[in-house]
C-alpha cells in the first residue's frame, strides 16, 4: 500500500471511529453526569456533555502512529498523557499551575526526544535558545487551541482547515508526504467530530480533546517549519494565533487574570451580539480557505507578500467580528 492510500483509509477509518463512536460515548458521558453547565462566561444556553475530545484522541492517536516513520511514540505518549491530565481537569478541574506543569513536560519530553525541530529557527540562533524559543511556542499553541474552543464547531473548523490545508502543501511538494497524511487524519477526526458539535452542539469536545490536539497540530506546525515551509506554518493557523495573541494582550494591560475564563475573544463578540454560532463558524471556514491558498502561493509571491496577506485576511475576519452589534441596535 502507497503511502498515501495508507493516509487516505487511515483518515476513512478515523472519521467513521469518530462519527459513529461518538453515540455510546455521549450516552456515557450523560450517565456520569458531565455537563459543561452555562454561566455568565458560556456561549451556551443548555447544559450540554462534555468529553467528545476523548473519541477524537482513541481514534486519532493510533493513526498518526501507523502513518508517522519510523516511530511516533515522541508524539503519542506526551499527547496520551495530556488527553489523560485534560480528562482529570474535565471532571473534576484542576489548577491553572498543574495543567500548565503538563503542558510544559509533554513538550519537552517530545523535544528531547526530537531535537531536530530545532531546524525551525534560523542555523545562527544558538541551540539552547532555539529548542527553548521552539518549547515556549509550541505550549503558547496548545493553550490557544484550548482558549479559542469556545463555541460550536469553531475548533473542529480551525482543525480541518489546518490540516487540509498541510494536505494541499503536500500535494504541490511542498511538504513530505508525511505530514500531508498526518493532516489528511486530523482534518478526518475533525469532520467526524463536527457531525456532533456542529450548531447546536450535542457535545462538546472538552480539554480532553482540545489540549492534546492543540498539542499535536503545533508539532504539525513546527514539522512544517523544520522542512522549511515557515511562512506556510505561520500562515495556516494565523486566525487562530492573532485572535488568541490579540485578546491576551488587551486583557493584560487591563490588568485582568488571563487564565481565567472570559468572552472576550474576537469570534465571541458576534455570538454575543447575537448572530450565532454558524455565523461565525463559516466566517472563520472563508479565512482559513483564504489562508491555505496563501500558504500555496508563498514559492508564487514570496513570504513577505504572502504573510502581509494572511494578516490583512485575519484583520479583516476579526474586524467584522468587532463590529457586530445586537439585532436591532
Amino acid at each position: 500500500m502507497t503511502e498515501p492510500q495508507s493516509a487516505l483509509l487511515a483518515g476513512a477509518l478515523v472519521f467513521v471511529v469518530v462519527a459513529a463512536g461518538m453515540a455510546p460515548l455521549l450516552r456515557l458521558l450523560t450517565r456520569r453526569q458531565m455537563f459543561d453547565r452555562p454561566n455568565e462566561r458560556s456561549s451556551h444556553k443548555t447544559p450540554t456533555p462534555v468529553g467528545g475530545g476523548l473519541a477524537v484522541m482513541v481514534a486519532l492517536l493510533p493513526a498518526w502512529a501507523w502513518l508517522t516513520t519510523p516511530s511516533a511514540w515522541h508524539l503519542v505518549l506526551p499527547a496520551a498523557a495530556l488527553a489523560a491530565l485534560s480528562l482529570a481537569d474535565d471532571l473534576k478541574g484542576l489548577s491553572a499551575a498543574v495543567r500548565l506543569c503538563g503542558h510544559i513536560l509533554a513538550v519537552a519530553v517530545a523535544l528531547w526526544l526530537q531535537p531536530d525541530l530545532a531546524a525551525a529557527v534560523p542555523d545562527a540562533v544558538p541551540r539552547p535558545v532555539a529548542v527553548a524559543t521552539i518549547g515556549i511556542v509550541w505550549v503558547w499553541f496548545i493553550n490557544l487551541f484550548n482558549f479559542m474552543d469556545g463555541i460550536d464547531g469553531i475548533t473542529g473548523v480551525e482543525t480541518v482547515g489546518i490540516g487540509l490545508g498541510v494536505l494541499a502543501l503536500a500535494t504541490l511538494g511542498q511538504a513530505s508526504a508525511e505530514l500531508g497524511g498526518l493532516g489528511l487524519v486530523a482534518a478526518a477526526a475533525a469532520a467526524g467530530f463536527l457531525v456532533w458539535n456542529w450548531h447546536p452542539a450535542k457535545v462538546f469536545m472538552g480539554d480532553v480533546g482540545s489540549v492534546p490536539l492543540g498539542f499535536l497540530l503545533g508539532w504539525l506546525m513546527l514539522a512544517l517549519a523544520a522542512e522549511g515551509a515557515w511562512a506556510a506554518a505561520l500562515i495556516l493557523p494565523a486566525y487562530y494565533l492573532a485572535d488568541t495573541t490579540l485578546t491576551l494582550l488587551r486583557r493584560l494591560f487591563r490588568g485582568e487574570a488571563v487564565w481565567r475564563a472570559h468572552r472576550q475573544h474576537f469570534y465571541q463578540m458576534p455570538v454575543i451580539a447575537g448572530f450565532g454560532h454558524t455565523w461565525v463558524a463559516v466566517r472563520v471556514v472563508a479565512a482559513d480557505l483564504a489562508l491555505i491558498a496563501l500558504a500555496a502561493l508563498v514559492p508564487t509571491i514570496g513570504p513577505a507578500a504572502a504573510l502581509a496577506a494572511a494578516a490583512a485576511v485575519v484583520a479583516a475576519t476579526m474586524a467584522a467580528f468587532a463590529r457586530a452589534r445586537p439585532h436591532g441596535a
